[in-house]
């Protein structure tokens, strides 16, 4: 991986607050974050309009406020200035404006669960969560590891005796939880 990875993300990863919550963790560790990440008012709003959905009677402030925390902790990734046109490539007209974002930032990848959605495109690599962190933790692993003991000491204050890393496999991240398991068992026997 080369130096501070551009990332555009899709609302299907800051919709998933497992996703959401491991993108945040990691870029929060340290002082560089191993990558920058970038967003658009419109992914945003898709966020909010699919958990109004899914949950009907939560609150507007709720909403707002989980929408105001995105972008604050990824607020210099705000992306405004770019035109939605059709492109060969991008199969869902719906994520036009995804490819548009990204191409106006620069991005070196679209973080999406929806890969098949961008076949052909070439301006930047298209990975899902799973792929980019077992990417980032071949890069900056103190990163990952710093954010696997933060997230395993809420996790286990929350759910008890659960598994961090089984519920990252239950996430769809086999990869990506072999890597936290190691780590987590490398500060178990280094009495970290």
């Amino acid at each position: 991986m080369r130096g501070v990875l551009r990332v555009f993300v899709d609302a299907n990863v800051l919709y998933s607050r497992t996703q959401r919550d491991w993108l945040a963790l990691i870029y929060l560790q340290g002082e560089q974050s191993p990558y920058e990440v970038y967003w658009s008012e419109d992914v945003l709003a898709e966020v909010a309009y699919h958990l109004r959905r899914r949950h009907p009677l939560w609150s507007g402030r709720k909403i707002a406020t989980l929408r105001d925390r995105i972008a604050g902790t990824f607020e210099v990734g705000r992306v405004t200035d770019f035109e939605v046109v059709a492109v060969d490539g991008v199969t869902d007209e719906h994520d036009l404006h995804v490819h548009a974002a990204a191409v106006s930032c620069s991005a070196d990848i679209v973080l999406t669960n929806n890969v098949r959605d961008f076949v052909g495109v070439e301006d930047y690599d298209v990975l899902t969560p799973d792929e980019l962190f077992v990417l980032v933790d071949d890069s900056a692993p103190d990163a990952v590891a710093a954010a696997a003991a933060a997230e395993q000491a809420d996790y286990w204050g929350r759910r008890g005796t659960a598994d961090l890393a089984e519920s990252l496999v239950d996430a769809g991240w086999p990869g990506f939880a072999e890597r936290v398991q190691g780590h987590l068992r490398w500060m178990a026997l280094s009495g970290q």
